[in-house]
């Protein structure tokens, strides 16, 4: 077999193998989904009276949560990817890195395998995730262009998010310091204009929400859903999702290629 049937087989079966872990520990998948859909029911049910009609309804003309529901969906892809940290950090932590170290295999296949696990198990609950935006009122008007075009948003998002986590989890000392730092990657999507739109916000933070990742990527996903026009933010939010899945694939090429006796 060729250098590259070896890579492409023992990714597969790491992701297999990432897979059988996730069904074996539930809990952890199914985080991604709980903590999006309880945002989601607070802000729709809680404050979608007012923040709809004070600051979206007026502003945008749509209903609260058609509005806030595309920036759950993206909160959701940041939690799947703290999960594959910390799925990172346990194998390091652990020796099980080292044993694959000794083994011969394609030792990309290791970090591809948590990638592509991370990436299935992110459109999964986003599918239960918009299955609970439609019983709260989400009502989209994409046709099924519009929805591979969203779908294909959110799996670019998750790809470039999660190399981002595997490069954080290799970084950790320890498992809990896995499940902290890349709790940040949660609190982007917070400040952009998922919630609230930028123009409502205090100027120095409507500086940074306009021009942070996940705005473009947010007003993208927005206007595949409802179709409404997207206008550059569709080529700025590929462009941010290739680049930051370029620097957390380098990064985390770097750090798994480290001496294992200095970390």
């Amino acid at each position: 077999m060729s250098t590259l049937s070896l890579a492409l087989s023992d990714s597969s079966t790491m992701l297999r193998r990432n897979l059988k872990h996730a069904m074996r520990y539930p809990s952890m998948v199914l985080g991604t989904v709980v903590m999006p859909a309880g945002l989601l029911l607070l802000f729709v049910f809680a404050f979608g009276d007012a923040m709809g009609n004070g600051l979206v309804g007026e502003a945008k003309g749509t209903d609260y949560v058609d509005y806030v529901s595309p920036g759950v969906f993206l909160l959701a892809m940041a939690s799947a990817a703290m999960v594959t940290s910390i799925s990172v950090a346990v194998d390091m932590t652990k020796g099980i890195v080292n044993r694959f170290r000794t083994m011969s295999i394609s030792r990309a296949s290791v970090l591809t395998g948590h990638v592509f696990g991370s990436v299935i198990q992110a459109m999964v609950s986003t599918v239960v995730l918009i299955i609970v935006a439609l019983l709260a009122g989400f009502r989209p008007t994409a046709g099924v262009g519009g929805w591979i075009g969203a779908l294909g948003l959110l799996a670019l998002v998750s790809f470039a998010l999660t190399w981002i986590a595997v490069g954080l989890g290799l970084m950790a000392k320890t498992v809990d310091t896995a499940s902290n730092t890349p709790m940040i990657l949660q609190l982007f999507p917070f400040l952009s204009s998922a919630f609230v739109p930028a123009e409502s916000m205090a100027p120095g933070l409507r500086t940074f929400a306009e021009y942070q990742p996940f705005t473009p990527i947010n007003e993208t996903l927005r206007g595949l859903l409802f179709g409404t026009p997207i206008g550059s933010n569709g080529i700025i939010a590929i462009a941010w999702c290739v680049g930051i899945a370029l620097a957390g694939y380098l990064w985390s090429k770097k750090l798994f290629k480290r001496d294992p006796s200095t970390t």
